[in-house]
């Protein structure tokens, strides 16, 4: 099994990695179909179903299907350009992707929000078409956004896992038990393990320049956050905050009567700054979800910034060994809201920082291990209750507190030497069935939770 460390983060725009991220992806998808194909195609329809109906207005999932069918991807995305297509759209009706022509498309009948009708291999479902001159539909897919900005068709999703093409791997471990087992064997680190992967695939260069700019990416976003104020968008007059916060930090810093559960407001306003970002539709990494981004850039930079030692040159063990973590929660249950709630994206997250930072602490490959299992275990069963379907509130603070969570996770498993209860393979199991088990209205859709007992208007 190998998921690369660049599918587990992913360069893209806010505020969801599956309600925006994915529906732009697969748009992008099928209009590279619709160039494969032999017909001729005169306009599009989308029809979103599940969660993407329920909470895609929140979401911006409308704005992010048009834009992917005007041939807009996430990590090149211009918000200018972007601007631009739809006041055109607004105007002519018409989208314009490349090698396609003109092709029909009036977001008021084209794109239907259809919440009666969900489909049968995921919560996020969408379905794209292309018309001829009649109207008549001559090309169709079904597309699943599965979480963290990964897209499968539903012949790919029936098909099972994807299947793992590519150069072999000299690490291909599929649970925590043959990650460990692995290290033991070789004597290497999981960072080193990874890393071998990488570059098995896509060579030493590629690895140590996408890994920097990442870590760039993440960086920039805390900054941007850290610097913003103003009112987020969606109608609910949520405040940034993390602008206030951080000011007060820095003034209060070499206080001698700032008490030490300070640290914690630091790792918070970090994680803040980044969701604070993401809720405004800006430029994020996938950690490994937009609703969770805050959790793992935050750890990094709590451990650049307040940790004596601290060093860039370990930036790439941190994210080697987060993706890692990241991969097995992924294969062997799951990263999505909307298919298991919070306990998949921000409890993922604060697994894959807990474990990247206890790596960089000299932590070793089984307390790493133990360090992702306890920050995952505690937060099993959370479920995702988006107030009026936007990544604001509970998400936002949900972040901090998730990268409080990982901090303390990595810093109680160097306390030990590693051995412990409840094996990190035993607590992802649980988190699947939880999951499954877990009421619709807890995963994504706002039908319950805050989303029902918070005022939202």
């Amino acid at each position: 099994m190998f998921l690369s460390v660049f599918e587990m983060f992913k360069v893209g725009i806010g505020p969801s990695s599956s309600h925006t991220m994915g529906p732009m992806v697969a748009a992008a998808r099928f209009l590279d179909m619709m160039r494969a194909s032999p017909f001729r195609f005169a306009g599009v329809r989308a029809s979103l179903h599940g969660s993407l109906a329920f909470t895609g207005v929140g979401h911006a999932t409308d704005r992010a299907t048009i834009l992917g069918l005007a041939g807009f991807v996430p990590e090149t995305y211009d918000h200018d350009k972007a601007e631009d297509i739809l006041r055109n759209l607004a105007e002519t009706a018409t989208l314009q992707p490349a090698g396609l022509g003109d092709l029909r498309f009036d977001p008021a009948k084209d794109l239907i929000f259809d919440y009666d009708t969900p489909l049968p291999g995921h919560a996020n479902g969408m379905i794209l078409m292309a018309t001829d001159a009649q109207g008549d539909v001559t090309l169709r897919q079904v597309f699943y956004s599965i979480g963290g900005g990964f897209v499968m068709t539903e012949e790919e999703l029936a098909a099972g896992k994807a299947t793992d093409e590519g150069a072999p791997i000299p690490f291909p471990f599929k649970s925590a038990a043959e990650m460990l087992e692995m290290a033991d064997r070789s004597n290497q680190s999981i960072a080193q393990m990874k890393r071998a992967n990488e570059v098995a695939r896509g060579g030493h260069e590629n690895l140590k320049t996408g890994t920097k700019r990442l870590w760039q990416v993440m960086r920039d976003c805390i900054d941007r956050g850290l610097a913003t104020d103003g009112i987020l968008p969606g109608g609910l007059s949520v405040k940034r905050r993390a602008k206030g916060i951080h000011e007060k930090l820095l003034q209060e810093r070499g206080m001698n009567l700032t008490p030490p559960h300070t640290i914690n407001d630091w790792m918070s306003v970090y994680a803040m700054a980044v969701n604070e970002e993401n809720a405004a539709g800006g430029q994020v990494v996938t950690a490994p979800t937009n609703g969770a981004a805050g959790v793992l850039p935050a750890t990094l930079r709590y451990y650049l910034d307040h940790v004596p030692g601290a060093s860039e040159a370990h930036v790439e063990d941190f994210l080697l060994t987060a993706a890692a973590i990241g991969g097995l929660v992924k294969y062997n249950a799951s990263i999505s809201g909307a298919e298991a709630g919070c306990q998949a994206e921000v409890g993922s997250a604060a697994a894959m920082a807990a474990a990247g930072l206890c790596a960089v602490m000299g932590g070793t490959p089984e307390q790493v291990e133990n360090a992702a299992e306890i920050a995952l275990e505690h937060h099993l069963g959370m479920t995702c209750d988006p107030v009026r379907g936007l990544v604001q509130v509970p998400c936002i603070e949900r972040n901090g507190l998730g990268a409080i969570k990982a901090v303390s996770a990595a810093s109680l498993a160097l306390r030990g030497d590693g051995t412990h209860f409840v094996p990190l393979d035993a607590c992802i199991e649980t988190m699947r069935q939880t999951g499954e088990d877990m009421s619709e209205k807890y995963k994504e859709t706002a039908l319950g939770g805050l989303a029902v007992n918070v005022p939202n208007c």
